[in-house]
């Protein structure tokens, strides 16, 4: 395996803009960092769910995907949309206050209906791990080393947004119309490739 190859694919697609990193900044500057940990761990535990999926079964849905990739990247789009909905009509929150999005649930649910996530992880082991690695633990290892991956790199988009809470909330609705616009643009851009 070209390790240089597969740690830049691994990196650059983990830390770039999509569902998961906007979503956890913008939670993080709404409820602070300590309150965007659950949606954090969502998309961990997500995350080692459809990696492992796509590990036990890459080779079954590689060849099912040009049939179910539009039907996923519809259900994803619309998922996607209605975050962005939720989060431009959304007021700045107190520290207390309802956090319809920042759940464990609605960052798990996230990876199921994430293109980039459910790509990544097809691509990356199609085409990194699986055919240079077999056996269960060292799948495993791959598994949990790239979830973490994820995981690190949406925690550091919700410390930037802490980081920057305080105006984020001076500035609440054009913070909040970027952010909207963002997962609109992650939206469209997975509906361009139908």
């Amino acid at each position: 395996m070209n390790f240089a190859a597969f740690f830049s694919y691994v990196i650059l697609t983990a830390i770039t803009p999509g569902p998961n990193n906007i979503m956890s900044m913008s939670n993080a500057s709404r409820y602070g960092f300590r309150r965007s940990l659950p949606f954090n761990f969502g998309v961990f535990a997500g995350f080692l769910v459809v990696m492992s999926l796509s590990a036990l079964f890459s080779s079954l849905l590689y060849d099912v995907i040009p049939s179910v990739k539009p039907l996923m990247l519809y259900v994803g789009a619309a998922y996607i949309l209605w975050l962005a909905w939720t989060v431009w009509r959304d007021a700045p929150h107190e520290k207390g206050g309802r956090a319809v999005t920042n759940t464990f649930l609605s960052g798990m649910a996230l990876q199921f209906v994430n293109v980039k996530v459910i790509l990544y992880c097809i691509t990356t082991m199609s085409s990194f791990i699986l055919p240079y690695y077999h056996g269960l633990p060292v799948i495993a290892a791959f598994v949990v080393f790239l979830a973490f991956v994820g995981f690190a790199c949406t925690l550091c988009w919700a410390a930037f947004g802490a980081l920057f809470e305080i105006l984020f909330k001076r500035y609440s609705r054009p913070v909040n119309a970027i952010m909207a616009l963002l997962l609109v643009y992650c939206a469209v851009s997975m509906l361009i490739d139908i």
